[in-house]
């Protein structure tokens, strides 16, 4: 069975110990290294349907193939934490740029989300799904909270913090507050609502947070458009 170990504090990597034949599979521009006795091929994990729906996702079409013996590590390309989710036979829905890394037994699909999240919640109409058994590594920016919801318990989280969640519990949108809240609060128009039963994971930042936070700093010209120079 194939030995993983999260590594690292604010800047969290992964190593992955494979046996002969053992295989794991992850998002395309986060390995490392890895030992040359490991194979490494890209695949159409699911098939050519389920690459598509990725696709759309934001997510890459193909994903890495890693196949044993050898050692292998991965990492994110933000500061911060990697939750280890140990499906058993159960779903995720996840962020799609939150995947990092899964057992070769974990299914890796998408899933159209409610419309009205989709448009109104800013996340985009489809969501990552990923199920079957084994472990699956989500990325997070930032520092990691995750909760679990008793039956009929609710949180409204702001959109772009919500990092995954059990796929089998209840989503919808609700408004942020008054008109006055929603246009000047800072936060957005509304919020993901989340019922239990149910785990959720949320994180700290998120990339257009850290992109806006480092802006200023870019040297003239790399701020986005264009600079005329004489």
């Amino acid at each position: 069975m194939a030995k993983f170990e999260i590594l690292g504090n604010d800047l969290q990597y992964i190593k992955v110990e494979l046996l002969e034949n053992e295989k794991v599979y992850g998002d395309a521009g986060h390995l490392l290294m890895k030992s040359k006795t490991v194979t490494l091929q890209a695949r159409a994990k699911g098939g050519f349907l389920s690459a598509i729906k990725r696709e759309l996702t934001g997510a890459s079409f193909f994903v890495n193939e890693l196949i044993g013996p050898g050692i292998a590590i991965f990492a994110g390309i933000f500061p911060g934490k990697i939750v280890n989710i140990n499906l058993n036979n159960n779903v995720i829905l996840a962020e799609s740029h939150s995947f990092l890394l899964a057992e070769d037994t974990v299914q890796y699909d998408a899933q159209l989300a409610k419309l009205s999240v989709g448009i109104l919640g800013g996340e985009g109409i489809f969501l990552a799904k990923l199920y079957g058994i084994g472990n699956l590594f989500l990325h997070s920016y930032g520092a990691l909270y995750h909760t679990y919801l008793n039956h009929g318990e609710k949180i409204q989280v702001e959109a772009t913090h919500l990092l995954a969640f059990d796929g089998n519990m209840n989503y919808s949108i609700s408004r942020v507050g008054n008109i006055t809240t929603m246009l000047f609060g800072g936060e957005g128009l509304f919020f993901v609502e989340l019922e239990g039963p149910g785990n959720v994971w949320l994180h700290s930042i998120t990339a257009q947070q850290l992109a806006y936070a480092i802006r200023p700093y870019l040297p003239s010209g790399q701020q986005g458009g264009f600079t005329v120079r004489i």
